[in-house]
């Protein structure tokens, strides 16, 4: 009997099918490189077969890569910076805490629990000014002296105490540090002593002393405490979008580099044949 459009259109598609799916099946199995390379993948053979990588992805995802690295560096550099400045924060509550306990030394002589003329209690008002200059003069970072401006001038900090910070792939920012032995409250380091204890006048002066270098002291160390806070902030900023920027590249890269042309084919084969599970739907 005749046959109906419908039936042929049916068996011209389906004779279609069966042929796509014959070629793809001699190509695949047959004796060319492509049949090699797959029974090389079933039988664990030593050639490894051909794979296929989308050149305009992977240059988006390698250069999404290049900035993640760069600003992970950046942040790096500034986590450095921010230990920087907590070395100097800590030595400058170090020279605070002497400045106080001078203070409160001359404070106990005045009300007679101390003898300002004694030689150890001069001894121990000295010993104090030297634990403050011998902070100073030690306080280093990887070789950066952070307060004794003497030490500087070299390249890792310039005379005026800057620091600079590569921040980015195109610039940075420098960290600027006081130079605690000169106080430019024009008050001296050597200016205190402890032979000036033993009478009230020359004490009074001691005093003041004592009090002008604390509180430009304490002023240093508020800042030097808010630019840790500040730079630990900025490290974790840029912590951050080191990792947005490894998801981006992560997202931009081909879901599959290694879908190789044999993994192709079959998929095609399977495709037009159908599959026992298709969760594609």
């Amino acid at each position: 009997m005749a046959l109906t459009d419908i039936e042929k259109s049916f068996l011209y598609d389906y004779s279609l099918q069966l042929l796509q799916q014959d070629m793809l099946t001699n190509q695949l199995f047959g004796s060319s490189s492509v049949g090699q390379s797959l029974r090389s993948l079933v039988l664990g053979g030593p050639v490894r077969a051909a794979t296929f990588t989308n050149p305009f992805e992977e240059a988006i995802s390698g250069q999404l890569r290049g900035d993640a690295s760069a600003v992970r560096q950046a942040s790096r550099n500034v986590g450095e910076a921010a230990s920087m400045m907590g070395v100097a924060r800590t030595e400058m509550a170090t020279i605070v805490d002497a400045l106080n306990d001078m203070e409160d030394m001359i404070d106990k002589i005045n009300t007679g629990e101390l003898d300002g003329t004694s030689a150890v209690v001069q001894s121990d008002f000295d010993a104090l000014r030297d634990k403050i200059t011998g902070t100073i003069s030690a306080a280093d970072f990887n070789g950066i002296a952070v307060l004794d401006s003497t030490q500087w001038g070299t390249d890792q900090i310039d005379a005026n105490g800057n620091v600079y910070i590569q921040s980015s792939k195109n610039g940075g920012f420098n960290i600027t540090f006081h130079s605690v032995d000169t106080p430019s409250s024009g008050v001296a380091w050597t200016d205190l002593t402890g032979a000036d204890l033993g009478a009230s006048g020359t004490r009074a002066t001691q005093l003041g002393y004592v009090q002008s270098l604390q509180s430009e002291m304490s002023a240093i160390l508020d800042v030097y405490e808010g630019k840790e806070d500040s730079l630990q902030s900025q490290q974790l900023n840029l912590e951050s979008q080191a990792q947005l920027l490894d998801q981006a590249a992560q997202l931009r890269k081909p879901s599959d580099p290694d879908y190789s042309l044999e993994q192709l084919l079959a998929d095609l084969v399977a495709r037009t044949t159908g599959t026992i599970y298709d969760g594609s739907g």
